[in-house]
């Protein structure tokens, strides 16, 4: 074997572990990088999620608002429409005077 063949394969084994070498480098940094977003994502969601819940328990307090102030225009109609029927009483008793 010549000087130039044994040189030849060194050089090409060289070539092999070293880009092996860098492929496993930039998988561990391209897994680093892949984490990072994905741990942001979740974080971003596990956000919205939280405003979500809050404004569904926003929303059902404002529906138990409108439930009892329904409830109480309900109670002043009532209460209006026997005043108003204690006035037509009224009036008719005045007008047979």
């Amino acid at each position: 074997m010549t000087a130039e063949a044994i040189i030849g394969i060194i050089v090409g084994i060289g070539g092999f572990i070293f880009g092996l070498v860098t492929f496993f480098r930039n998988k561990r940094s391209d897994d680093a990088s892949e984490g990072r977003k994905d741990g942001t994502i979740l974080t971003e969601l596990g956000y919205i999620k939280s405003g979500v819940d809050d404004i569904k328990r926003k929303q059902e307090k404002q529906d138990e608002k409108n439930e009892k102030f329904a409830e109480r225009l309900s109670s002043v109609e009532a209460s209006a429409k026997q005043a108003h029927k204690r006035l037509d009483a009224m009036e008719g008793k005045a007008e047979r005077k």
